[in-house]
């Protein structure tokens, strides 16, 4: 017997029945709600669907602690299912049984076993807490019938208007796609603007010139096509439109011409002379000009000289001794020789400026001419035109002119060799060219002692003597050899003796040379005479009345020769022939200063470019005199043979040796074939550390003397001033004696060959290794090896106490100078020993040689 409940006793009962079989039409009712069937505003309509569920769901269930649900939304989906069931039910005469997926929806039925109504003893309805997910509520479940009668009359109330409301997923992504895509619309129509204009402005000129003539870019191709200089010319104009000249060559394959309104001019054309040539077909030259139309515009051109802009040399030696151009920097400086010591630039300069990459730059000498590199961090090397009120005083034209060439060729090997001076033999005489071959084969010995006499040349030459392992060459006398500088006559007081010790020392096999200045003191017995025949530099504005004076060396008070006055230079040789035919002098040394060593206020018998052309003045002016020099101690143009220019003087230190190498390649690089180094160890002392003391006489520290001698072996000239035997050292002594041995048997039969070469062609003796391979990176990088010639590479030690350096060897097989070994080119040699007796050099072997 069942404990339950009768169900069939209760009251309620009947209303159940009575509602179960209205199920059907409650169900479409709320089925045409959710269609939208019904009106908005119909609430008879929703009463009736609420009071028609509330009569349903109004049964009380056995277990008091059970609640009845209904899933509405499974209901609605499954509406017409539903009807035909109902249909089918009310045939019956049994109660139907109620399916679970009547009340419950899937999820709902996963989550917990529901409690049951039973019917005589059959199953008939499934329930559980009242689901308010099913009707989009966030309310707990509701367990009271009437509850939920309520709530689900206020929920299908504000259905129609939910339904209206339904929000609409978030498009904020999309926006931001679109704005982002719009952006790069604009910036790629930007580009492609300015990319367009940037061509239809920009022409080819000469097959390998581009230039915009609006914005002024350059760049300028090789024969191969490739970008080799970039720039930006007359950079202070600022945007501006450029308008053609009128010029009497219309040809652009020719000559083109450019004007900016009353700003400046811009000529470019083809140089006829370098468009190829059979030996060399690939070199071109152009040449540009720039005239200034307005007197506050000096042009500026400015190139590229970064990393990747491959690396350059020339110009000259400047304060940091870097033969790099690209690794100084300097702001806007005139281009006009100095003293390293004190100034930018050193005794010697060339407006030559050549590239890794096969590009060359020569400035003209009628432009007064500043260069800056490097300023402000910048990467650009930049020429400037300005007059000022010394370097570039005189004035050709009323506003400056900025006129250069610039050159490329497939390789700067090519290229250099087609721009150096050659024929140099052109005017020599065969004395001369003797002198030449000479001074390489033979050392110069300097006397320079303040307190100068005969006694001191005789003693100095007696100790040469001794030596007896260094052929005898040229003794090298200093202005001391005058009373006062510019007297032309020899001091009697302190060389009474003279003509008979030159006379011994010539048949000892010993050449004299004596030093003489273009200045002249005022204390000389010439001064005088010279104010009286105007033949000095007088100062400005003064109508050559009062002589510009100066101060050079030890004298207080200079007068300078003017070379421009023809009768100057005669009056000169004169002097110097009395001096030469009595005491039978052999050559004489021009010690001519720098440009900084002028008179501030200088004016000349006819005016000059710039300070520098004073001695290229000079010089032109002694050639074919039959006075030989035997060398210049400055200048701006390659003295006529057989005169060799001097490297700047250094200070005995580790960076004093150094800097004789670094000068030796620049110069040789911008175009000076003929080099004479300085003293040996150094010419003058600043540190006591680099310094000895031997019998109360100064000299370079021991080591410092060693590699530097060891240096000068292979370099053209060895210039003596402090001899080896002054050390009383044996072991440096067969060091000297060892290398006197290399020099005579190795290095002067090579220097010999070359010579003629560079006669002829004007390459230097003495050269970097990338003038014997510039398509090799290591060649064009290395800076502390050369060659001499083409035969022999070089690796000197050039710092304290070091034994072991890296040495590279271009292509080829080389002996090992040290231990006679071969070895083969084109790779680097690590920790390669070198002890201090010991010097790096290999000579190259002929072509054929095998392992």
């Amino acid at each position: 017997m069942s404990s339950e409940p009768n169900l069939y006793r209760t009251e309620n009962y009947q209303n159940y029945i009575n509602s179960y079989h209205k199920r059907p039409a409650v169900v479409k009712s709320i089925s045409d709600v959710k269609k939208g069937k019904t009106n908005d505003g119909d609430a008879d309509s929703i009463n009736s669907v609420a009071e028609s569920l509330n009569n349903y769901l109004d049964v009380k269930v056995l277990d008091d602690e059970a609640s009845m649900a209904c899933s509405i939304e499974k209901e609605s989906e499954e509406n017409e299912k539903n009807a035909r069931k109902s249909d089918e039910s009310e045939s019956d005469t049994e109660l139907p049984l109620v399916s679970r997926s009547k009340f419950r929806t899937r999820r709902r039925a996963s989550i917990a076993p529901l409690p049951s109504i039973r019917l005589n003893d059959k199953e008939i309805m499934v329930n559980s807490e009242y689901d308010a997910q099913s009707v989009i509520s966030a309310a707990p479940s509701i367990t009271s019938v009437s509850s939920l009668a309520s709530l689900l009359k206020e929920k299908m109330q504000a259905l129609p208007s939910m339904i209206r409301k339904r929000k609409k997923p978030k498009d904020y992504k999309i926006r931001i796609f679109v704005a982002i895509l719009f952006f790069m619309i604009i910036f790629l129509v930007g580009y492609a603007y300015i990319m367009y204009n940037h061509k239809i402005t920009s022409k080819m000129y000469f097959e390998h010139i581009k230039f915009n003539s609006g914005k002024r870019l350059l760049h300028v191709s090789d024969a191969n096509g490739t970008n080799v200089l970039s720039g930006n010319l007359a950079t202070q104009i600022g945007i501006q439109k450029a308008y053609s000249c009128r010029s009497i060559i219309n040809d652009e394959k020719k000559y083109v011409c450019w004007e900016w309104a009353n700003v400046a001019k811009l000529h470019i054309s083809l140089d006829k002379n370098f468009q190829g040539s059979n030996t060399i077909p690939s070199s071109r030259c152009y040449n540009f000009m720039w005239e200034s139309l307005s007197e506050n515009f000096n042009p500026i051109d400015c190139f590229n000289i970064g990393h990747d802009r491959g690396q350059w040399y020339g110009a000259g030696v400047t304060k940091e001794a870097e033969w790099l151009l690209e690794k100084v920097s300097f702001n806007f400086t005139p281009f006009i020789t100095g003293d390293v010591r004190f100034s930018l630039w050193g005794n010697a300069i060339k407006r030559y400026f050549i590239n890794s990459l096969g590009i060359a730059i020569e400035i003209d000498q009628s432009s007064p001419f500043h260069l800056s590199v490097n300023s402000m961090n910048n990467s650009q090397m930049c020429f400037m035109a300005a007059y000022d009120d010394f370097a570039f005083v005189s004035r050709p034209t009323s506003l400056p002119v900025l006129k250069y060439r610039i050159c490329t060729a497939n390789d700067m090997k090519v290229l250099h060799h087609n721009l150096t001076q050659k024929n140099l033999w052109d005017g020599l005489k065969e004395n001369e060219i003797n002198l030449v071959k000479a001074k390489i084969n033979e050392p110069i010995w300097e006397i320079s002692d303040k307190n100068l006499t005969d006694v001191t040349i005789s003693n100095f030459t007696d100790d040469i003597i001794g030596l007896n392992y260094f052929r005898l060459g040229h003794v090298l006398v200093s202005e001391q050899w005058q009373k006062h500088v510019g007297d032309f006559e020899v001091d009697e007081e302190n060389f009474n003796s003279l003509a008979d010790i030159i006379d011994v020392l010539h048949r000892r096999g010993f050449k004299i040379s004596l030093t003489i200045q273009p200045f002249i003191s005022t204390e000389s017995k010439t001064f005088a005479e010279l104010v009286e025949k105007k033949l000095l530099i007088y100062e400005r504005l003064t109508e050559r009345t009062i002589p510009a004076l100066t101060k050079f060396k030890s004298s207080r008070s200079d007068g300078v020769l003017d070379p421009t006055n023809n009768d100057t230079i005669p009056w000169l040789l004169k002097k110097l022939e009395s001096v030469k035919k009595k005491y039978k002098i052999d050559s004489f040394y021009l010690e001519f200063g720098t440009a900084l060593d002028m008179p501030k206020f200088y004016e000349c018998h006819q005016p000059i470019l710039n300070p520098d052309e004073y001695k290229t003045i000079f010089m032109n002016n002694i050639k074919n005199s039959g006075i030989s020099v035997l060398g210049v101690s400055s200048t701006s143009d390659v003295p006529s043979p057989p005169a060799f220019l001097s490297v700047p003087q250094v200070n005995s230190t580790w960076h004093g040796i150094k800097t004789v190498l670094s000068s030796v390649i620049n110069y040789s690089i911008i175009g000076y074939p003929f080099l004479m180094l300085g003293a040996i160890g150094g010419d003058f002392f600043v540190e006591e550390s680099a310094t000895v003391k031997v019998d109360s006489m100064i000299l370079p520290e021991k080591e410092l003397y060693i590699r530097w001698l060891q240096l000068a072996t292979f370099l053209p000239v060895m210039r003596f001033k402090y001899l080896p035997s002054y050390y009383k050292d044996e072991s440096l002594t067969e060091i000297a004696k060892e290398l006197a041995l290399i020099r005579q048997k190795t290095v002067n039969a090579i220097f010999d060959k070359f010579v003629n070469i560079a006669m002829d062609e004007g390459l230097p003796l003495v050269r970097p290794l990338w003038m014997l391979d510039p398509h090799d990176a290591a060649c064009v990088s290395v800076v502390d090896e050369f060659s001499v010639g083409d035969q022999i590479i070089v690796a000197p030690i050039l710092e304290k106490g070091l034994t072991i350096r890296e040495v590279y060897l271009p292509t080829g097989v080389w002996k090992d100078g040290i231990d006679g070994s071969l070895r083969k080119g084109s790779r680097w040699i690590h920790n390669y020993r070198v002890l201090e007796n010991q010097i790096a050099f290999f000579v190259k072997m002929p072509d054929n040689t095998r392992f």
